[in-house]
């Protein structure tokens, strides 16, 4: 029988190794022309995380746990090193050091993405699989926070000229911070064991609320694909940002199957 352990680090690295690339690619885009070195750092996270999904086919569910363990160990290096570079970015950007394409909240977002991989790594070399309530709350709070900074991107992205579409985004953008401002009330009460109704309701709702957006973004990509709105979104980024909504949900159902698991 798979380990979980195994399975579950195969699963995050899959997902998140792709997502580390696609940041790189990313930033090398919005860098101007004469940003080389900046530029030349980027495509080398580029290829380390292509190393790293083409060493990732050699493992399976089966694998042994030990093996999976020491590749954790090496992809949170590589995630530890990519948030340096990010950070490294944002502050040169704030300082005014540089001045790029990329929003200040866009680079602190893909480094609090960074970061948040390097602790799942971390988290999963100790055994830590099954989520506590406070992490649920956790966990939720960062989320949220994600689908409501992709909301704001989205439309400042899109063409002053695709109205309507810049005011979709901006109704996602403050339902999602509404959404998480009732997830911090929630985090600071530090729900126990006799709340999760509570946060049973609290994921239900979110679920909802993320369901809507991830429609949205879909058809949003398919629009940029088929060239019918005018915006500066590459269309890798518009699925770059369907599939961290479609992976919102996976940890929403992943949260209430582990709260029922725990009311029998």
């Amino acid at each position: 029988m798979a380990n979980p352990i195994v399975s579950r680090s195969l699963d995050e690295i899959r997902f998140w190794s792709r997502i580390m690339k696609e940041h790189a690619l990313f930033l090398s885009l919005g860098f101007t022309y004469e940003q080389t070195q900046l530029i030349a750092e980027a495509r080398q996270f580029i290829t380390l995380f292509e190393r790293i999904e083409e060493k990732l086919t050699r493992f399976t569910v089966n694998s042994d746990l030990r093996e999976v363990q020491a590749f954790n160990s090496e992809v949170y290096q590589a995630a530890a090193a990519i948030w340096s570079y990010k950070r490294k970015v944002l502050g040169l950007t704030l300082r005014c050091e540089i001045r790029t394409n990329n929003f200040p909240l866009l680079v602190d977002h893909i480094s609090r993405e960074a970061a948040y991989f390097a602790n799942r790594l971390k988290e999963l070399n100790e055994g830590k699989l099954a989520p506590t309530p406070d992490k649920v709350i956790d966990e939720n709070v960062f989320f949220l926070r994600i689908m409501a900074d992709h909301a704001k991107f989205i439309g400042h992205l899109l063409d002053p000229s695709e109205r309507k579409l810049v005011e979709q985004a901006g109704e996602f953008s403050h339902d999602f911070d509404q959404l998480l401002f009732q997830a911090v009330d929630l985090e600071s009460m530090r729900p126990q064991s006799e709340t999760k109704p509570i946060l049973s309701q609290f994921l239900d709702q979110n679920r909802v609320s993320v369901v809507s957006l991830r429609d949205f973004k879909k058809t949003a990509r398919e629009l940029i694909e088929a060239c019918r709105i005018k915006s500066n979104i590459h269309p890798l980024l518009a699925d770059h940002t369907f599939r961290e909504a479609e992976r919102f949900l996976e940890i929403i159902d992943l949260f209430e199957a582990n709260l029922k698991r725990n009311n029998k």
